[in-house]
């Protein structure tokens, strides 16, 4: 799975708050930095559930 931060983002940094080795802020937005693996996998879900404005997005691989 690959996730990716579209146009929606606020910069609030909840996501990087619950999965830091996925997410980060820079420039006053999030990025995704890191892969999605097993160990991380239930915390990335969780970031994206968690996004109050929905800008975390699957990205088809």
């Amino acid at each position: 799975m690959k996730l990716k931060i579209n146009e929606n983002c606020i910069g609030c940094g909840a996501c990087a708050a619950v999965c830091e080795d996925v997410f980060e802020l820079e420039d006053g937005v999030a990025h995704v930095v890191g892969e999605i693996t097993d160990e991380n996998m239930d915390d990335a879900l969780a970031a994206k559930e968690g996004c109050p404005v929905s800008a975390i997005e699957e990205v088809e691989e």
